[in-house]
């Protein structure tokens, strides 16, 4: 990967956690964040996307909080739109913590620290049968299918991980703490679909009460 830059602007969302590895369109409309896409377009084209926390609706226009763990994708695809808005898919490269922010542009920036790449978890043949099982469990129907189509993608070891971290149908404050467990990500994904199913059987939060679904 060549070197990434020490300073990319944010895109701070509130349902949208981005991993490496996993390719996401966007739809940019807002002013501040067409000129965004002006300047990386023109540069490095990369964006660092962030989860919005806490209190975000009476700040969103200003600078809400965030977490301060983000995962960055460079863009690709680009089009620009007629009236100024941009369609563009966004593929996940590395995670990133802000070390500071910036607030020399009408959208946001920050220096950040690049995380370390971690090399590509092995997931043996018992862990990749207990993971189908849990997957099984937690999508019901669905599950047979969407295993096929993973496998026959031929979607391995972090990247398997990475999308099903994405695509679960899972509460977005979930997601972040699966981005932030990095190394541990498949145990923390084991942790969080055993609790989910626990969680049902006590009819507690859930897709209906039903089986989840993958997005």
């Amino acid at each position: 990967m060549a070197e990434l830059p020490r300073i990319i602007p944010l895109f701070p969302l509130p349902n949208l956690v981005l991993f490496p590895g996993v390719a996401v369109p966007l739809h940019i409309f807002e002013p501040r964040y067409r000129e965004m896409i002006a300047d990386v377009s023109a540069s490095h084209g990369i964006i660092g996307m962030m989860l919005l926390k806490g209190d975000w609706e009476r700040d969103y226009y200003a600078n809400p909080d965030t977490f301060t763990v983000g995962c960055a994708g460079r863009v690709s695809q680009l089009v620009k739109l007629d009236d100024g808005r941009y369609n563009l898919m966004l593929e996940g490269i590395s995670e990133f913590r802000v070390v500071r922010e910036s607030r020399e542009r009408s959208y946001r920036q920050a220096e950040v620290e690049w995380c370390p790449v971690e090399p590509p978890p092995a997931i043996d043949a018992e862990a990749l049968e207990g993971l189908r099982q849990l997957l099984f469990d937690y999508l019901g129907d669905n599950a047979a299918a969407a295993w096929k189509s993973l496998i026959e993608r031929g979607l391995r070891g972090a990247d398997l991980v990475n999308f099903l971290c994405f695509h679960l149908d899972i509460p977005a404050i979930e997601k972040q703490t699966l981005l932030e467990a990095r190394a541990a990500r498949l145990d923390c994904l084991f942790d969080v679909l055993t609790f989910k199913l626990e969680e049902r059987k006590l009819g507690g939060p859930g897709p209906h009460g039903g089986p989840g679904s993958v997005q």
